[in-house]
């Protein structure tokens, strides 16, 4: 993509993401994901209703009164974007591609974290580590996140989530909150390595596909390309009997990976290129309330 080009995608998406963040996802995203915790803030006179385990001894016995210590939520966050540029995500049937689905969420979860003051980083990953992009906070460093999100050229074409997930539990050593922004295509077993990372991190999962691969068309014979592997494989798809066990390959998949989540006990939504990615992620939100 040519400079100008790409910084006026950058603008574009900052438009766009920045607004849904700052209109929709601030008090959401502020409630679904919380901080670390309670911080000592100050102290101050005890008041009748208070409890008596939060009184200051130290300076209760200099001033001959009680006082008790006041504690703050500690709200600043890290937040890891765990991004799949494998070639899967090179494909749309409908709106976009599932690049730029995983694009605007990614970017629209860089711009909520750091309206809450969350610090925010970046692994790409295909079947390796593609880059890492270490958590800081501010404009800057998230239209730096977003023109590596619409320019990256992944060395790899395969997927491997286990060694993105790896990678987490071994460079992130304080507790962050972890999103893996997938397709999830991926016959690589990962499941422990994800029950292992969340009970470290929060680690939420948001599959994006493409209507396409839940359901054939009927369109007469096709040849089809893993994009991953380079197969081509010649479907007829005005076959009703291949249009159904296609279906049923797909339900299979999603119920493989629905239990996968749910064992792992990770939260997760699935959404689809032609549908509102908004409306799937305030659900999420609301889930975690």
């Amino acid at each position: 993509m040519e400079t100008s080009e790409l910084l006026k995608r950058v603008r574009q998406i900052e438009i766009k993401t920045r607004g849904l963040s700052n209109n929709i996802f601030a008090g959401q995203y502020h409630s679904a994901f919380k901080g670390r915790g309670m911080a000592f803030s100050e102290v101050r006179e005890y008041q009748y209703g208070d409890d008596v385990r939060d009184i200051d001894w130290n300076v209760t016995a200099r001033y001959n009164k009680p006082f008790v210590k006041v504690f703050e939520e500690e709200r600043e966050l890290t937040v890891i974007l765990l991004v799949d540029v494998s070639n899967s995500l090179d494909f749309g049937s409908e709106t976009q591609f599932k690049k730029d689905m995983v694009t605007e969420i990614a970017a629209t979860l860089a711009f909520s974290a750091i309206q809450n003051n969350d610090k925010i980083g970046v692994i790409f990953f295909s079947d390796k580590i593609e880059k890492f992009i270490p958590p800081k906070k501010g404009r800057k460093h998230i239209l730096f996140i977003i023109r590596e999100l619409l320019d990256f050229k992944p060395e790899s074409k395969k997927t491997d989530i286990k060694v993105a997930i790896e990678y987490l539990t071994h460079v992130i050593k304080k507790k962050c909150t972890a999103f893996i922004l997938s397709d999830f295509i991926d016959e690589n077993q990962y499941s422990t390595a994800l029950t292992i990372a969340n009970r470290r991190h929060d680690i939420i999962a948001i599959q994006v596909y493409d209507r396409r691969i839940a359901e054939l068309p009927d369109v007469g014979l096709v040849n089809f390309r893993d994009a991953e592997t380079g197969v081509e494989k010649w479907i007829d798809t005005s076959s009703k009997k291949i249009r159904m066990l296609h279906g049923e390959w797909w339900k299979k998949k999603q119920d493989v990976l629905s239990d996968i989540f749910t064992k792992s006990n990770v939260d997760y939504v699935s959404v689809r290129t032609d549908e509102d990615y908004v409306r799937s992620l305030l659900n999420l939100f609301a889930k975690r309330n």
